[in-house]
């Protein structure tokens, strides 16, 4: 990608010009002040520190309002080429730009009324170039730690210790790690082929970066009893596992559970009759079993891979 549409431009200078010239001096101080500190906080466990760091850096000369959050996103997204070129990025990653950028000019442009938290920190890094778009509907974090604990809990808890030798050979303490998000704003490749193609992005990312460990992800949906509960969502956890993935147990939480009955009443009505117990897991999947994965799924295919 190297340069924004017309379009794109129009609709960011847009939210900006919906600004008093005050507010836009604010924007343009914290757009500058909050680039060290937030790629400082992005390979930290909580996702949200970037986005912290964003918001502390408006609210040097004042209160910080949604629309001052708008014009700073919308602010960032104009400089976005420049961060792309930088981030020397493959074009597995690169091709999905157009469609990510033309849903958040839309969303920018639409939204007049609260920042909803989530979107705002997965705002930041976006724009930041801190995660990246792996489909139409996951971004990948291109620097994530695992912390050896997880995986020590997870043998001594009774769920094996192949994990621990696959975490070894990754040298998954030391190096850092992808991980993959779901954005709700779009779920259309919210499918398998669409999960492939992610971790097929990540593949590529690792390939470009060899000091990188794998990738990672968190879910309820990689729950092992989903499987014949829910046997549409199965692939989520068994395409990685085949692909040569290990999976760690992370606990039941009411998050999980939340989250987990919210698309499906017939998991909802399981969760409320103590039935079913919802339970996160983290899967990890190596470099060195995710990039022959993606090559071998190329080679089968080789045109795989739509136009975003």
């Amino acid at each position: 990608m190297e340069t924004l549409s017309t379009a794109q431009i129009a609709a960011f200078q847009d939210v900006r010009n919906r600004l008093d010239a005050g507010a836009l001096y604010r924007i343009d101080v914290a757009s500058v002040k909050a680039l060290d500190p937030a790629r400082a906080a992005a390979p930290h466990w909580n996702f949200d520190l970037p986005a912290h760091a964003a918001e502390a850096a408006l609210a040097e000369d004042g209160p910080v309002t949604d629309d001052l959050k708008r014009g700073l996103i919308a602010t960032w997204a104009l400089e976005m080429p420049e961060r792309i070129r930088q981030a020397d990025l493959p074009p597995e990653v690169t091709r999905h730009y157009e469609f990510w950028l033309d849903r958040l000019a839309e969303f920018l442009t639409a939204e007049t009324g609260a920042y909803d938290p989530d979107f705002w920190a997965k705002d930041v890094r976006f724009t930041l170039v801190l995660s990246v778009p792996g489909a139409r509907t996951q971004t990948i974090d291109l620097s994530s730690p695992m912390g050896p604990r997880q995986v020590l809990q997870n043998g001594l808890d009774g769920y094996g210790w192949s994990q621990a030798v696959a975490y070894m050979k990754a040298q998954g303490w030391k190096r850092p790690w992808l991980e993959v998000h779901t954005e709700s704003r779009h779920t259309a490749d919210f499918t398998e082929a669409g999960w492939d193609e992610a971790w097929a992005s990540a593949a590529a990312i690792c390939k470009r970066r060899p000091e990188l460990a794998g990738m990672i992800g968190s879910s309820w949906f990689y729950d092992p009893p989903l499987e014949t509960i829910s046997p549409r969502l199965a692939y989520l956890r068994l395409n990685p596992l085949k692909g040569g993935a290990f999976i760690i147990h992370q606990g039941p939480g009411e998050i999980h559970s939340e989250r987990c009955g919210a698309t499906s009443p017939t998991r909802r009505a399981m969760i409320d009759s103590g039935e079913y117990l919802p339970r996160s897991w983290l899967v990890a999947w190596p470099a060195s079993t995710l990039i022959p994965w993606a090559e071998a799924r190329r080679a089968e295919a080789p045109d795989m891979g739509r136009a975003a």
